[in-house]
């Protein structure tokens, strides 16, 4: 029943990893309008980044429900019940899984009652920006995080023909948290680590070193290594060279330490937030904590920090070692929808009165569109949709995981176990794998 006859919504988010998840039910939760009864239920989507339970509780995102699912298992479920249905449903997952779950809904609900379908991404976009974008069109709502991003996001779709109309800007959804007010004591400086950024030893072994000399020339301040994933878990990239066994072979002093959990809570305690280009330096600049952008291995595409031209933020370890703290450029924050000014708690107004308009659209809401078709890309749509057991029409090949029926208790077992064994395959022997054939 739509949330205009009922006064309260139910909302689906699909994640494929913790991040996903953490950035779908936050964009969930921010997108409903805050008198209105919301009941969120959440499905992790089964692959090599399934977060774990230590992770969903770091991410601390509660949902109604929330369940592990493939694919076609959650397609299954989409369509389980018409008169029970979703009024919105977050698709949180990389490119080419928003599009396969795109035709698979638009084959299961047909021109039938569907739910408004929202995309977006998790955070700074610096690479594949056409390529991602195109496999997330065909969503009512394609999010994009600010201003700068919105116009990216159009001038794609308009370049290539294809409707710019679902484009809608909003903001980060865990943005918030204490503004900065001045040192703490001690002093600390945090240093946000990335799984595949830098993708190599010898520039993750360069910047752990230069992190611990920072700790040692400062020996009063508190340094702290903040570290997404333990060993053998994933994230939404895959992280081979955790810091973890690289600062085995360190000999650190004392105020130097790693340390896990939700980074808002790590932000409280932080005088300096270093990074190569994580999304934690938003984070830190939507609290105006002063935030240092590295150059040291350059300002390359591949780093991601290309995308801070301009902020105000890039610095080299040895300007922070001699004591300089960035100030940032208001222009370029504003523009990226940090929202320091105090803006932030209206970034998702837009979006929620388009969602309202949709829920309320006379005749119900068309069929999905995405851009890629059989028509339009017959040699690329048919292998994405393949990697999610889905035809070229978006329909369950024969044979599909769960296209059938539930899985009974000993099914579940052995799905569990073969689940383990993929995992260990991915996350311990493919590395070592491939680093013997770079010998």
């Amino acid at each position: 029943m739509p949330a205009s006859a009922t006064n309260s919504l139910r909302v689906a988010v699909l994640a494929d990893s913790d991040t996903r998840w953490k950035w779908g039910a936050l964009t969930a939760q921010r997108l409903m309008p805050a008198a209105t009864g919301v009941r969120l239920d959440g499905y992790l989507l089964r692959g090599r980044a399934t977060p774990t339970a230590r992770q969903l509780r770091e991410v601390g995102v509660r949902a109604d429900s929330l369940r592990e699912v493939t694919g076609v298992e959650f397609l299954r479920a989409m369509t389980e019940d018409p008169e029970d249905r979703y009024d919105v449903l977050v698709l949180a997952l990389v490119g080419g899984g928003v599009q396969a779950m795109l035709h698979g809904l638009r084959a299961a609900w047909g021109s039938g009652p569907r739910p408004v379908v929202v995309t977006g991404y998790v955070g700074v976009v610096y690479e594949k920006l056409t390529d991602g974008l195109l496999l997330r069109h065909g969503a009512d709502l394609v999010l994009a995080n600010s201003r700068h991003d919105a116009d990216r996001f159009r001038t794609v779709y308009e370049g290539v023909g294809a409707d710019a109309s679902a484009v809608t800007e909003v903001a980060l959804p865990f943005l918030g948290g204490t503004p900065y007010t001045g040192g703490h004591d001690p002093f600390t400086v945090v240093f946000a680590a990335q799984p595949s950024v830098p993708d190599n030893r010898r520039d993750r072994a360069y910047l752990l070193g230069r992190l611990v000399e920072h700790a040692r020339r400062h020996p009063e301040r508190e340094v702290l290594l903040k570290l997404r994933s333990k060993p053998g878990e994933h994230t939404t990239h895959i992280e081979e060279l955790p810091y973890q066994k690289l600062v085995q072979g360190q000999d650190p002093p004392a105020n130097f330490r790693l340390v896990y959990g939700h980074m808002g809570e790590v932000l409280d305690r932080t005088d300096l937030l270093v990074t190569v280009s994580s999304t934690a330096a938003l984070e830190a600049l939507h609290r105006r904590i002063p935030t240092a952008v590295l150059t040291d291995l350059g300002v390359r595409e591949v780093l991601g920090n290309h995308h801070f031209t301009g902020s105000g933020c890039l610095a080299s370890w040895d300007q922070l070692d001699a004591g300089h703290r960035p100030v940032p450029d208001e222009e370029w924050v504003a523009r990226q929808g940090v929202a320091a000014d105090g803006a932030y708690d209206t970034a998702f107004d837009t979006a929620r009165e388009r969602i309202a308009r949709l829920l309320d659209r006379p005749g119900g809401l068309p069929p999905l569109n995405p851009y890629y078709t059989p028509e339009t890309a017959p040699g690329y749509l048919p292998g994405i949709l393949a990697r999610h057991h889905l035809g070229p029409d978006g329909v369950p090949l024969p044979g599909a995981p769960a296209a059938d029926k539930a899985p009974g208790p000993v099914r579940q077992i052995v799905r569990r176990a073969a689940r383990g064994a993929y995992r260990h395959g991915v996350q311990r022997v493919a590395p070592v794998i491939r680093r013997m054939g770079e010998l």
